[in-house]
């Protein structure tokens, strides 16, 4: 069994251990609602590389810096607006590095365009570098507090990879079907191959099977919450500033890609995709709770985290989202899994895990937020985005995997990736036998929190 370490109710104190607890065989279905809400480009060090007791930044790391000719370390960042960097599959493979994660820095500097008052793509000079370098930045509870609070109340994941060694497309793939693929030119599901270079959504057809095809097998009710705005639908993966693009729940696009695939459309349920505001319609009901089954919860540019997206905009989103399934009726029965798409450039130091040609990706942060979640606890299972479909399939699927062996609607997978030997089970983060815990609600706006130790 995986440690789970008990972080404490201080910034200050380091963790002490304490013992994994194994979700009973009914216990897990206390949760009758899932609820993913999926942020954008962070990674598990620019947010909670200073966290007591969490696998943070290492003592004396300084990576190369070719502007200055010299080597550049971690530092605390207190901008709202950040720059981070390339984050397309080449850059992830030149950030790792072959593991010796020193990559980011260099990748950088090389592809800059100094944030939204430069977009022509002209190299900055070595002035605006300055400026505008930022991913050996980190955060702590002075610009994000409730995310720490989150943390010190619930548990926090810090083993916790992008499922894709790449940007959001193939990252928003994984997270509705556990894979990322190319059928070009066919309608043969087996026909499709891995990869994370997927067509975008505008312009395909994803004949591979999802997890709504289960669900709606098995009668489980769904429903692909969008904030309506832009996103930053950029020509190439490795830019990082463009025009942004509409963002609808009838618009395909690398946020939204359930419209694209072909079983969606088959059983009749492009209608489960919706308005933010269903959300809210739904989880407000007086009486019973009127979420689904399952839900995601996607967020648009300007409050996604996305740089260059404000942060504090992204909390307080987030914080509403949250606030509003804990005023509600639905709390008593709801897990909330909060995590990061990729990891936008921004430095970390763990090496990711290979479990297939297309990842994991770079670490992100992932939190677990429910009445039956453990209190303060650090989750270093290694886990990955793949894990929020295993938990779902254990709770309302009865352990049925996305397997094309068994599924009834086979495709092109190699890999299953519920079924990866080294995953870990996200259940172990509850105690289904504890009286459910009260909520927490916070303000949308916090004032900062206390600053937390450098690294090392």
């Amino acid at each position: 069994m995986r440690r789970l370490i008990a972080a404490g109710c201080s910034f200050a104190a380091f963790a002490s251990a304490a013992p994994a607890l194994t979700a009973a065989a009914e216990g897990i279905h206390n949760i009758q609602h899932v609820v993913m809400v999926m942020q954008e480009n962070r990674t598990f060090d620019n947010y909670f590389g200073t966290y007591p007791g969490a696998n943070g930044i290492p003592a004396g790391v300084c990576l190369p810096d070719p502007t200055h000719k010299t080597c550049g370390r971690p530092f605390h960042d207190s901008k709202d607006e950040n720059v981070g960097g390339p984050h397309g599959t080449e850059s992830s493979e030149l950030d790792i590095n072959g593991g010796k994660m020193n990559g980011f820095i260099e990748v950088a500097s090389a592809r800059q365009v100094c944030g939204r008052t430069r977009v022509d793509c002209r190299p900055c000079t070595e002035q605006q570098l300055t400026e505008c370098i930022d991913v050996m930045g980190y955060h702590d509870a002075r610009e994000i507090p409730n995310y720490w609070k989150y943390a010190q109340n619930f548990v926090l994941q810090d083993n916790m990879f992008a499922s894709g060694a790449s940007w959001s497309l193939p990252e928003h793939l994984f997270l509705v079907s556990g894979w990322s693929a190319l059928c070009e030119g066919t309608r043969n599901p087996l026909e499709c191959v891995e990869t994370l270079s997927a067509e975008r959504p505008a312009n395909a057809s994803y004949e591979w099977t999802d997890i709504t095809y289960l669900l709606n097998g098995a009668g489980v009710s769904w429903r692909y919450f969008l904030f309506e705005g832009s996103e930053p639908d950029c020509a190439s993966d490795e830019s990082i500033t463009c025009t942004p693009g509409s963002q609808s729940p009838q618009t395909p696009g690398i946020w939204n890609p359930l419209r694209s695939f072909e079983d969606v459309k088959q059983d009749g349920q492009l209608g489960n995709i919706q308005s933010l505001s269903n959300y809210y319609t739904d989880v407000q009901q007086p009486k019973t709770c009127g979420l689904p089954n399952v839900s995601w919860v996607i967020p648009n540019s300007s409050v996604s985290e996305h740089p260059p997206g404000l942060i504090s905009k992204g909390q307080a989103y987030v914080t509403t989202v949250i606030n509003a399934v804990m005023r509600s009726p639905c709390w008593n029965s709801t897990a909330i899994f909060l995590s990061w798409d990729d990891w936008g450039g921004f430095y970390d130091h763990v090496v990711p895990p290979s479990v297939s040609k297309a990842g994991y990706g770079i670490r992100v942060p992932g939190l677990v937020i429910s009445p039956y979640a453990l209190a303060g606890v650090i989750d270093h299972q290694q886990l990955s985005h793949d894990a929020f479909l295993k938990f779902i399939e254990d709770d309302f699927l009865s352990g049925a995997r996305l397997n094309p062996k068994t599924d009834g609607r086979p495709d092109g997978r190699k890999v299953v990736r519920e079924e990866v030997t080294t995953l870990g089970n996200i259940a172990n983060d509850f105690n289904f036998n504890q009286p459910p815990r009260p909520p927490l609600i916070l303000s949308p706006h916090p004032a900062p929190g206390p600053p937390s130790q450098p690294p090392g």
